[in-house]
Formats: C-alpha cells, structure tokens, sequence
C-alpha cells in the first residue's frame, strides 16, 4: 500500500514519525514522509524518501514565547500551502496518515476520497470527562464542564481556521464546514499516538479510534564518542544526577531557570546536564566537574535511565521518554498540551507538581528540586510507570493498527 505521512512542529512532532515511516516501509508498503525543511537532515540520516513543505517558521514563532492563540495562528498561516502541496502530492497515494495540527488534512481526504488517519499525542478529540489538553488549565473543574471546554475552544478554532478551510473547499466544489474542531475527528481514524499509562481516554468518544501507545524515536544517528563521555560523567561517583532540558523551546526565561537549577546543583553537590537544545541552554554556566553541557542530539533511551530525576517543558516526547526510563520529572509548562503533561505528571506522583516559569525564584524552585531528587514515592511511582510503557510497544501497535484499516 502507498502510504503519505504528514507533519509539521518542532522536534516532538517529527521525531515519532520517523520511526512509523520506517516500520510501516520495514512492513512493505511504499511510504512518503512530508515535513518541515529544518528536519530535512533526519529523513536523509534514516534514508526515509521524503518531500519538504513550503512554509517553515517554526523557530521565527517559538522565539516570540506563543500561546494557544499564536499557534492557531500559525495553522492558519499554512492552511493555503497545505491544500496547493497535498492535493497533488495525496492523488499519488492510498492512505494520509496526518498529526492533528495539519487542519487541512481532513478536507484534502474526503476531496481525493483517501482514507485518513488523524494521529495525536495528547487526547485530541472532544470529551465529556476530559477538558481540552490544549489549555492552560487542564484539571477537571466542578462548575466548568470539559464539554463546555470544547466548546470554546472549538469556538477560536473555528473564528481562526474556518474561513480559510471553506474558501478551499469551496474552490474543490465541496461543501462548506460549520465547526472544524468536529468536523476533523468524525472525517478520521482517530489513531493516538500517546500511552495509555500516561495520558487519558474517554471510553465514551463518538468517534473511530484507536489507542497505540507513543512511537519512540531510538533511531536517531548520533555521535558515540559524545555519548561515551556522557555515561561517563553519569557514573564517575554516586552523586545524583539532574537532566534539565527544554525541548524546541526557545527564550532567556530558560537560561535564568538553568542558572538556577546550576546554583541548586552546586549547594548539594550533585551533578547538573543540561539539554541545550535549540535555544543553547547553559551558554553562560563553566564548570567541568559538575556540569555536562550536551549539545548534539543523544537518544534518551541511552542516558535517562542513568540519571536521578528530569526537569523539562512538559513537550509529550520528552514526558514519555522520562517515564519510560523510570525517573522522577518536574514539568515547567510553556504552551498548548505541556500543561496537560505537567497535570498527568503530578496525578500519576511522578514529581511534585508543575512550576510557573513566570513566577520561579530560587527560594520557590530549591525546594522542589530537593524533593524531586529525594522523594522515594517519586521513584517507586516512576518505576512501576516506566516498566508499563516499556512492555505497550506503541510502534509496533501503530504499525498494526494501519494495516488492519488498509
């Protein structure tokens, strides 16, 4: 079967379809993976046949710190280029498998009459028990119901996006859409990509779904004198070990919080590793005894076992590699589905609970991380989640998944 997979985002929305194009290609199908050009570099590394969207400015929105409404923004920005580059590109293939941030995905489908396949990484479809993991408060809440939720956020989703999916539609000869947010998930497979450990489902959805589990990402190439170092610094005492990493994240807000997870380290003497990842977190901190700044991309899978407790941004990669590996995790939520992560985190008692980047000190951040690196319960709850996700075998369920639907 010739399958087309779509994505877009930062490095938690592209690393997961990395290893789905390959297992899906290792099962015989003939399989194309469109993505954003920064992530060009992957595709070849893993010899994934490829093509390159036409708009790209991920990094330009992540600088300005967005929230809900500038990602929709964003979305909207792209909805043009997404029906001029998939229509043509769709005619050529049986099945689309899409990630839900590609809105007009559901239209481009029903237009080519191609079976669809909406993929998330957080529970993405309207719920009567599960607010919107979109928003910054994602805890049930005894006056507002999740339906009600939805219902607003459906509301700015339509009042970004609708107008441009219709003008589409209406260029294909196709019916006008009243409300995206429904309109999606009813036109779809609704495939997620998140485990069932970690993250909630509503039994009572209305919609096609399936529940696979997350698709790690273990085949990124990396540099294996790099990560020599790395484990050895991990090992060279018994001192605990705090990995600080925001993600695709970008901003000085992360360089003040990393100066201050340096500052904890060095009063208790443990060791401090810091992701630097595209923003170069730790640019400003010195110190070869008790600092490893890891700039160059290393699989968690090699190192995150090693180390005595995470602190990061609440990305869902990110959150699912920390709980696979076993450890305790602080979430410091930014935007969209992190706040939801930093939620599932504290209910599950993976860590103390989420910290305001806005509003952390030293005086209020000392604490939580003394206890995060402390807190038996944390590591005994950690423990028992990780040994879940590592027997759901999420790919391989994904992969299963596609091909009883084709």
């Amino acid at each position: 079967m010739k399958i087309l997979l779509v994505t877009r985002g930062s490095q938690g929305d592209i690393y997961p379809y990395l290893p789905l194009a390959k297992a899906l290609e290792a099962r015989g199908h003939e399989i194309m993976l469109h993505i954003p050009q920064i992530f060009e570099k992957f595709a070849l590394e893993l010899s994934i046949p490829y093509t390159l969207q036409g708009h790209d400015d991920i990094i330009a929105m992540l600088e300005n710190s967005p929230n809900t409404k500038d990602l929709l923004e964003w979305m909207r920005r792209v909805i043009d280029q997404q029906f001029m580059e998939l229509v043509p590109l769709l005619e050529k293939y049986d099945v689309l498998v899409a990630s839900n941030t590609e809105f007009a995905a559901p239209s481009i489908a029903e237009y080519l009459k191609k079976l669809y396949i909406r993929t998330a990484y957080a529970p993405l479809m309207p719920s009567r028990i599960i607010p919107p993991p979109v928003f910054p408060f994602p805890k049930p809440n005894p006056v507002i119901r999740p339906v009600l939720l939805w219902k607003s956020l459906n509301t700015g989703l339509n009042m970004v996006v609708r107008s441009t999916l219709n003008k589409n539609r209406k260029r294909l000869g196709m019916s006008l859409i009243r409300d995206q947010g429904q309109h999606a998930p009813f036109n779809a497979f609704n495939l997620n990509l998140y485990s069932p450990a970690l993250g909630e489902t509503d039994p009572g959805w209305p919609y096609k779904w399936a529940q696979a589990g997350y698709c790690f990402n273990d085949l990124l190439p990396y540099d294996a004198a790099v990560c020599e170092k790395l484990i050895a610094f991990i090992k060279k005492d018994e001192r605990p070990v705090l990995f600080f990493t925001m993600g695709s994240m970008i901003g000085d807000v992360r360089e003040r919080i990393c100066v201050l997870l340096y500052e904890i380290c060095e009063k208790h003497d443990w060791k401090f590793i810091v992701g630097s990842g595209w923003s170069g977190l730790g640019k400003s901190l010195h110190d070869e005894e008790r600092l490893f700044i890891l700039n160059q991309v290393i699989p968690h899978k090699l190192f995150l076992p090693l180390c005595s407790a995470i602190i990061h941004h609440g990305g869902a990669g990110t959150t699912h590699s920390a709980a696979r590996a076993g450890i305790p995790q602080l979430v410091v939520p930014m935007i969209i589905d992190q706040f939801y992560w930093a939620y599932r985190t504290g209910v599950l008692g993976l860590g103390p609970g989420a910290v305001k980047i806005k509003n952390v000190t030293k005086k209020t951040l000392e604490p939580k991380i003394f206890d995060l690196i402390t807190n038996s319960n944390y590591k005994k709850n950690a423990k028992l989640l990780g040994e879940k996700i590592r027997g759901e075998n999420g790919l391989e369920k994904a992969v299963d998944c596609i091909e009883s639907l084709i």
